[in-house]
């Protein structure tokens, strides 16, 4: 956006119709009473400023916030990460049904047992909470036995595991499993945790797809969003998850599992 701002202050032309999906709905709304374009080339427009007022508005929107306090005075306060962020954590040390947690800062962590030398990250609630369920699952999946007592279950979704102070904590473990829906966020969410830890990262899911095809049941919202699914699971080397996509045309939520 910044770039977009600068170029129409020094009379760059730029591409108009990128700039303006850019743009936050309350301004590209009322953008013919911001702007005047003047296509000069293909996909290219000298853009004039109509309200100087409003202009310095966006620029200053658009400015990087410093914390989620600015990012909330200037709209939208997910613009910025949280200083800190609460994991819920089932772990061997537990007395109760209820899970611990961990908060981490920007410069600390809070931890209140020792961690194990795995952790499995879930990705939904439901499933969270049957972690028994998911250890035996991830167990089956792997070939051999993963224990409670070796592995803390963390709870994951939303995103949530993919912030970067996470990730950085995750390091501390020598294998981190990720069991997430089988879908296009699911597998976008395992690459990102990927790319930060590496070898130690492994995306849970059964050894053979076959006996699991009826299972994929939820309809993506858009080709698009299927699309992104098969092209993410291939070049993952996930060939037998692409192939079920492409098999059933569907995807298959993490929350079947429990129907075993």
């Amino acid at each position: 956006m910044n770039d977009y701002l600068d170029k129409i202050l020094s009379g760059q032309p730029i591409n108009y119709e990128a700039f303006l999906k850019k743009l936050p709905d309350a301004f590209r709304r009322r953008h013919r009473d911001l702007f005047a374009a003047k296509k000069v080339k293909t996909n290219r427009w000298l853009v004039t400023i109509l309200d100087e007022s409003a202009f310095a508005e966006l620029q200053d929107v658009a400015q990087t916030p410093l914390n989620r306090l600015d990012a909330a005075k200037k709209g939208n306060s997910h613009r910025h990460g949280t200083e800190v962020s609460f994991l819920l954590v089932y772990h061997h040390g537990l007395a109760s049904s209820r899970p611990d947690v961990v908060v981490i800062g920007s410069e600390s962590v809070d931890i209140g047992f020792k961690r194990a030398r795995s952790v499995l990250v879930v990705e939904n609630e439901q499933n969270f909470f049957q972690y028994a369920q998911m250890l035996d699952f991830v167990s089956e999946t792997l070939g051999k036995r993963l224990a409670f007592s070796e592995c803390d279950v963390l709870l994951g979704g939303g995103n949530r595991v993919t912030r970067g102070a996470i990730l950085d904590w995750l390091k501390g473990y020598e294998d981190v499993f990720c069991a997430f829906d089988y879908d296009a966020g699911g597998l976008q969410m395992f690459s990102t945790v990927s790319a930060s830890l590496g070898d130690k990262a492994t995306f849970v899911q059964p050894r053979d797809w076959q006996p699991w095809l009826d299972r994929f049941r939820n309809r993506p919202d858009s080709t698009e969003r299927f699309t992104r699914a098969v092209s993410l699971a291939e070049g993952l080397g996930f060939v037998a998850l692409a192939e079920a996509f492409r098999s059933t045309g569907k995807f298959m939520e993490q929350e079947i599992i429990l129907d075993e």
